[in-house]
């Protein structure tokens, strides 16, 4: 068995002490991403105040970790979904169910006052296998 830590070249850096993703390659690959938010390249929340904005943008870095690895969204078995706001959990399931057509990943989501940064509306971490 191996595991490697790494926050991929090309995907927006963290935004704290962390990496972005554990690798481990035992006969399968799993990879758990760390939580992501709606940081863009300048270090600044996407979408401020738009839930379906910043589910996008989450998805869209989640999905680049993942092809790091030679991964995808289809590879996602486990979501877990921190919100602020459950009464915004509309359009983050319409962004989920247009990026996971077939039957969904096995999910958690919480409702939570607050995130480590303001603006922030959701975080999500994955679990990928392949």
């Amino acid at each position: 068995m191996s595991v490697v830590i790494d926050s991929p070249a090309g995907v927006t850096p963290p935004a704290g002490p962390y990496s972005h993703v554990a690798r481990v390659d035992a006969g399968s690959t799993l990879l758990f991403l760390a939580g992501q938010i709606a940081i863009g390249d300048d270090g600044e929340i996407v979408g401020r105040g738009d839930m379906g904005a910043q589910a996008r943008c989450i998805f869209e870095v989640v999905r680049g970790i993942l092809a790091a690895h030679g991964c995808g969204l289809e590879d996602v078995i486990h979501i877990r979904t921190f919100v602020t706001d459950l009464g915004l959990l509309p359009a983050y399931g319409e962004v989920r169910r247009e990026l996971f057509p077939g039957p969904p990943p096995a999910s958690t989501t919480v409702e939570v006052s607050r995130l480590f940064r303001e603006g922030a509306l959701l975080e999500v971490e994955v679990t990928a296998a392949r």
